[in-house]
């Protein structure tokens, strides 16, 4: 059974960083594009970073672009977001997500999702 795990958020202040890992087991991961989601109470979940299989096409949202990086460990069967210059608008559950090639940043494209893991910039 294909499963996806995320791990590495909590409560970090403005300007801190984090990074998630989004950890899978029962299948490869090296064969599947994987995207980062987030959805904060009350709004629409967002894309925020997707990258390819063999990691060599990347792509990131306006709103993170510049501050966050995505990346992958196909050894490790891993893929991380490391998230720099956090702001209190990036608070949302963020979730990784499966799909075959290429990435996207459109949610409905993913057929296989974690369970999200909390992300909280506050001072």
């Amino acid at each position: 059974q294909l499963q996806l795990v995320e791990s590495g958020g909590g409560l970090v202040q403005p300007g801190g960083s984090l990074r998630l890992s989004c950890a899978a087991s029962g299948f490869t991961l090296g064969y599947y594009a994987i995207g980062w989601f987030r959805q904060a109470p009350g709004k629409e979940r967002e894309g925020v970073s997707c990258i390819s299989s063999s990691g060599g096409s990347t792509n990131y949202s306006d709103s993170v672009k510049g501050r966050f990086t995505i990346s992958r460990d196909n050894a490790e069967n891993t893929v991380y977001l490391q998230m720099n210059s956090l702001k209190p608008e990036d608070t949302a559950v963020y979730y990784c997500a499966a799909r075959q090639d290429p990435g996207l940043l459109r949610h409905e494209e993913y057929p296989y999702w974690g369970q999200g893991t909390q992300v909280t910039v506050s001072s």
